[in-house]
């Protein structure tokens, strides 16, 4: 198995686990969705969907491509959330303010990240 392939499946794994994640802490995502956006529990309940679907369709071959496009626009549609997060006097127990300020350029690396799958 090649380096690209460990890392794809490494990302799969990544965003599986970040999916599941919205369903065992639903209240915690929730407390830091803007205000401006309706339906906050079905918000974060879809978006663990997407997260652990793209990651299922990552590791397979005929779909990585439109799965690395999708996390790509899942990336950028929750961006605004973490944009949010960080200016927001909303607190997540654990999550420090340096932590928030560096998941806004990681977002980058992780679509960089996606992005090299997109023309496999």
């Amino acid at each position: 198995m090649d380096a690209k392939t460990i890392s794809l499946y490494f990302m799969a794994m990544l965003y599986l686990a970040a999916g599941v994640n919205h369903f065992a802490n639903t209240k915690m995502y929730m407390r830091i969705m803007p205000q401006y956006l309706p339906f906050h529990k079905p918000v974060v309940l879809i978006s663990g969907v997407l997260e652990v679907l793209l990651a299922i369709l990552l590791v397979i071959p005929a779909l990585s491509t439109y799965a690395a496009w999708g996390i790509i626009a899942l990336l950028i549609a929750v961006f605004p959330a973490n944009v949010h997060h960080l200016t927001s006097s909303k607190k997540v127990k654990g999550i420090g303010k340096v932590v928030l300020i560096l998941r806004l350029p990681l977002q980058a690396v992780l679509i960089y990240w996606a992005y090299q799958y997109t023309f496999m």
